[in-house]
């Protein structure tokens, strides 16, 4: 998913909120409740207050992430009556701020009938302070050399502005059985990001006339196993997952992780599916759209996958460690990736699919990122033109294959790769000259943390 779509996930399903003073009106008191149940750690408190306000919707099992964001704390009520409490959040291991509507039914036992939490900018004096670009990149340091000490974090950073690096270091272990260390050129699986060479793969085809982004995908794929899908659905809504698609993770793909070695392979297990809704009708993210997104490059280019975005994209732009080879392939420099199980790292071996795809699962390196969007923005893969469609707001918080987020001098894009034992994310603020890169070997959101503080540090002004 994309890094915004990742903060989303985050804080709607966020239910460690630090324990503050709260009014003493009925959901402030259900407020209260939660804090204790999910601040404790304690499963059994977790499903209790489940059982009694929202069976229907369970959030037990979010305890777990309080270790990963230390908790939220109260910064400030808004509103709060009978029925409605109002405010605002702040993350204590981060610098996120986000806006809670917590809203009860009436009566002598009232039930939660809204939990609502999205990010917001910070309230009037309570962001971080902004520094120097040295000084943020000091405080930067600073915060990973701390975060790598206590093993919260194991990767590499690349900051660049205005088309110069000026931070490009390495933390922890890409290898912790064979205690070898991470370094800048350390290769890291980085999970969806992928998803931003296929989208500039299909771009270059649109404008090279071979697609167009509205012609149904059966208009090349001519054997799709399902009329609906094949008939309604078009290359622009598998670009903003907006396809109804569907996704290719679950009992299906673990049962057959090994097996899914092609395109054709994942379409012959997945392709019969209805689609999930009508086709632009609503917005769910796929990665089976970009399964089927693969399989358009692979139609009318007559190359692999693969292939295509070496010679397309990964040489153009001088990626020279950035690929997709099986895991069964020794790749010199590829970080193993560790998850976390119940306090201890172990090898995210049996997680890994057979190989990376269009949908993500490849790896890369923070040079080889920061060289990607370098040739993004110079016109070396897709003109000007088209990557401003690309990067401008098409629906919600997508572009075309790319996540679009911020506002003014901070609107942005980029994408974010998340699994079990990788973590990475790419963050491009044009109008201030910034790119952003941040891998990590361990679970989301190691990569994310650093970026989002270096975010709220940096001057805010061309």
């Amino acid at each position: 998913m994309s890094w915004i779509a990742a903060i989303f996930s985050l804080f709607i399903s966020a239910a460690a909120i630090a324990q503050a003073a709260l009014p003493p009106t009925p959901p402030g008191k259900v407020l209260a409740e939660l804090l204790e149940a999910f601040n404790s750690g304690d499963t059994a408190k977790a499903e209790a207050f489940d059982r009694t306000y929202q069976p229907q919707d369970p959030i037990a099992g979010m305890a777990a992430l309080r270790g990963q964001t230390g908790g939220f704390e109260l910064v400030k009520v808004e509103t709060s009556d009978a029925t409605t409490l109002i405010a605002f959040l702040r993350e204590k291991a981060g610098d996120r701020f986000a806006r809670l509507q917590l809203s009860l039914s009436g009566g002598v036992e009232p039930k939660l009938t809204g939990f609502r939490l999205e990010p917001v900018a910070p309230p009037p004096g309570l962001g971080a302070k902004r520094l120097s670009l040295a000084e943020a990149l000091a405080a930067l340091v600073k915060r990973q050399d701390e975060a790598a000490v206590a093993d919260r974090f194991s990767g590499a950073l690349l900051v660049a502005k205005d088309g110069m690096v000026v931070l490009e270091k390495a933390w922890g272990l890409a290898d912790r059985e064979r205690k070898l260390s991470v370094t800048v050129d350390t290769r890291f699986r980085i999970g969806s990001m992928n998803k931003m060479f296929t989208a500039v793969a299909i771009l270059q085809l649109v404008e090279a006339g071979k697609l167009g982004l509205d012609d149904p995908i059966g208009k090349y794929l001519v054997s799709y196993l399902n009329k609906d899908i094949a008939e309604q659905v078009t290359v622009r809504h598998l670009l903003t997952h907006t396809g109804g698609s569907g996704d290719i993770f679950g009992p299906e793909f673990d049962r057959n992780r090994l097996k899914l070695k092609t395109i054709d392979d994942y379409i012959a297990l997945y392709g019969e599916r209805a689609p999930l809704f009508a086709p632009g009708t609503a917005q769910r993210y796929s990665n089976y759209g970009f399964i089927l997104l693969g399989a358009l490059i692979e139609k009318v280019s007559g190359l692999s996958y693969d292939d295509y975005v070496e010679k397309k994209i990964f040489e153009p732009s001088g990626m020279t460690s950035t690929g997709s080879l099986p895991e069964t392939e020794t790749v010199p420099g590829r970080a193993r990736g560790y998850v976390n199980q119940g306090g201890k790292l172990v090898p995210n071996t049996d997680t890994l699919p057979w190989r990376g795809t269009s949908a993500g699962g490849g790896y890369s390196t923070v040079g080889d990122l920061w060289r990607f969007v370098d040739a993004l923005q110079a016109g070396r893969l897709i003109s000007k033109k088209m990557l401003d469609q690309a990067i401008s707001t098409q629906v919600q918080m997508f572009g075309l294959g790319f996540a679009v987020v911020g506002e003014g001098n901070w609107k942005g894009f980029g994408h974010n790769g998340g699994a079990p034992g990788m973590s990475g994310d790419l963050h491009v603020f044009p109008k201030l000259g910034y790119v952003l890169v941040s891998l990590s070997n361990l679970d989301p959101p190691a990569s994310t943390r650093p970026l989002e503080f270096i975010e709220a540090r940096l001057p805010e002004t061309p």
